[in-house]
């Protein structure tokens, strides 16, 4: 009897990684991004992504661009668009994550942030540079969260 190939469940880390791919494509092509979102989710390799967190994402992404580009600037040694591409297109997924998706506490931004840096970083200390840029961008637009402050305790 055969072992059966498990499906991996659907997760936001899979998202993650499936909107990585995604930013790299539409920051090398200049392709739409919803062309791009469709060839994404038509494909058998996307099978463990959640759509709609996929989407959510990439058209977050796509459409905040100059702010997060703009946030990331402040933090950043160099213009952002000189940024290698891998790890540019983590920090805006990090970056939008951070200043749009306050349900996403920012410890699990940072973490998926050096993850994906770890596994797809264009030098082995990818991680450490893409952990710099969106703490200091955390500690700026996240700071009650990042001095554990809970919001009830802020007032």
């Amino acid at each position: 009897m055969k072992a059966e190939k498990r499906k991996a469940k659907p997760s936001r880390s899979a998202a993650r990684r499936s909107v990585l791919q995604a930013l790299y494509q539409w920051q090398m092509t200049g392709q739409s991004p919803l062309d791009i979102e469709r060839q994404f989710l038509q494909s058998e390799e996307t099978q463990a992504v959640l759509p709609e967190y996929f989407s959510l994402l990439l058209r977050g992404v796509t459409g905040h661009c100059r702010e997060i580009d703009a946030a990331l600037g402040e933090f950043t040694d160099r213009p952002v668009t000189q940024i290698d591409p891998i790890e540019r297109a983590i920090l805006r997924l990090g970056a939008y994550e951070l200043l749009y998706h306050w349900e996403v506490p920012y410890r699990v931004v940072l973490n998926e942030a050096i993850n994906l840096a770890k596994r797809f970083g264009a030098t082995q200390q990818s991680y450490k540079y893409v952990n710099g840029v969106l703490d200091k961008l955390a500690c700026k637009v996240r700071p009650a969260e990042v001095k554990g402050i809970k919001p009830e305790q802020s007032f």
